[in-house]
């Protein structure tokens, strides 16, 4: 079977840099797309920059509904790997399910020199949410709304899905539930960029992770944007402070 053709503006990006290396993970039916801008801020700092197109995502939501975590937490651990080859030392940094996905590979490798997150999909696993879906699911209905592109500013879109697959949300959310008790274990500096009105993933997930990790944490309000704040109207303020960050992290 032929591989899906990937949308324009949804490759992954990947740019050759310095002795540190940065890897970048987008969103739960976004795309590549989401977080270019992040990544070239990266890239202009000095970094070695990797950032992949997540499996099922950037083509179609039908093909996305084949994928679970399992297969985007593999294609993270594959990316980091690669970038560990060639680097010294490596950061991570992700938006929403990106997110969730930065801080597991925090979790499974102790050598990672630091986190950023962007509204990250942590305390997500709501039981009521979830026995709905359930529910949804055994009814057969396998798509819902999307969730793509909820940003203030009017001029900004996200190459996202129309539709939620529910079968891969749902593996989302069985992950963030597994990961909550491994924070603790997390102790490398953490930055955790929330934006007050997000109407994808409660801003309580960031003070979750925030409270649970045990290494140092720094917050970032972003004030002006909605959940793809890398998007809209912070985006500036993001690539600034997440660039700082990455250079202090990476430099101890």
């Amino acid at each position: 079977m032929p591989e899906p053709t990937v949308l324009a503006g949804a490759e992954p990006y990947s740019a050759a840099g310095g002795p540190h290396g940065v890897l970048v993970l987008h969103g739960f039916t976004g795309s590549p797309q989401s977080m270019r801008g992040l990544a070239e801020a990266f890239a202009a700092a000095g970094f070695t920059v990797e950032l992949p197109r997540l499996p099922g995502h950037g083509t179609t939501v039908e093909d996305m509904a084949t994928t679970r975590w399992d297969d985007w937490v593999g294609a993270a651990e594959d990316a980091y790997e690669r970038l560990a080859a060639s680097c010294d030392r490596v950061l991570v940094a992700g938006l929403s399910m990106g997110g969730t996905l930065a801080v597991t590979l925090a979790a499974n490798h102790p050598e990672i020199a630091g986190v950023v997150v962007v509204n990250p999909a942590i305390a997500v696993a709501d039981p009521a949410a979830t026995e709905a879906l359930a529910a949804l699911l055994d009814e057969g209905t396998q798509f819902i709304p999307g969730i793509g592109s909820d940003i203030a500013d009017p001029d900004a879109t996200e190459l996202a899905y129309e539709l939620t697959p529910v079968a891969p949300m749902l593996s989302l959310f069985d992950a963030a539930a597994a990961l909550l008790p491994r924070l603790a274990g997390i102790a490398c500096p953490v930055c955790v960029m929330t934006s007050p009105q997000d109407h994808v993933v409660p801003p309580a997930s960031s003070d979750v992770l925030a409270e649970e990790v045990a290494g140092p944490v720094e917050r970032v309000a972003l004030e002006r944007s909605y959940h793809v704040a890398t998007l809209d109207h912070d985006r500036e303020l993001i690539e600034e402070r997440a660039v700082e960050f990455a250079r202090r992290a990476l430099a101890t």
